[in-house]
């Protein structure tokens, strides 16, 4: 997953954007209201940003799925914060210390985004923020060529960072209670906690579709 895909994941945005504001909204329908829903869907993410030896990666995908709670401040203007269970992770192959590998990386992130919503209409919700993840649990799949055993240690010791921060942005379209969602976000902190490791270094980037409830 590659910057076109990005950027065919923003003007799909756009236009979406477009669609709704062309739609009368009914007036009975508003934006300051405060929501609590629950969602669920996947993600489908990569690696960017990447420092290893003859490292290449490839997507995967996985779950995604929580709480998201919507919060007035002024007319059309509101913050959303979420808390979720987040798969991510890559399958990639490589040269490390001189050896063959390929390798599958699952990694289950608890994420808490807390996103800046702009509401130009009752259907339709454009958010951008930060966004906080704690590492839960890491999974690797690894098949090396000689000396596996050194090389599948170096992997099973690799100093991996717990806290990480990124910037998540996307578009939301609400149809009564009934919510679309549509994210794209990117890690601005490396796997890597102090440096030490020689295991490959890099950071999370995903697309992510949800479908959810609102009450």
């Amino acid at each position: 997953m590659r910057n076109k895909t990005f950027l065919a994941f923003g003007i799909a945005l756009l236009s979406a954007a477009g669609n709704v504001m062309a739609q009368d909204v009914p007036k009975e329908e508003h934006t300051e209201k405060f929501y609590f829903g629950l969602k669920a869907g996947i993600n489908r993410s990569n690696v960017w940003d990447e420092k290893g030896q003859d490292f290449k990666a490839d997507a995967r995908t996985g779950f995604a799925g929580g709480a998201f709670f919507s919060i007035p401040l002024i007319h059309y203007i509101g913050i959303q914060p979420e808390v979720l269970i987040s798969q991510k992770g890559y399958q990639s192959s490589g040269t490390f210390l001189g050896n063959f590998y390929s390798n599958t990386r699952t990694t289950t992130y608890l994420d808490i985004p807390i996103l800046f919503a702009l509401k130009p209409s009752p259907m339709f919700t454009i958010l951008l923020g930060p966004e906080y993840s704690y590492l839960m649990h890491q999974t690797d799949v690894t098949r090396f060529g000689a000396n596996s055993t050194a090389t599948e240690q170096q992997f099973q010791n690799e100093n991996a960072r717990k806290n990480i921060f990124g910037l998540i942005g996307g578009l939301d379209v609400n149809i009564k209670h009934v919510v679309i969602s549509g994210r794209a976000g990117w890690d601005v902190s490396n796997n890597n906690g102090d440096g030490t490791s020689t295991t490959p270094r890099y950071k999370n980037q995903w697309l992510q579709f949800t479908v959810g409830f609102r009450i």
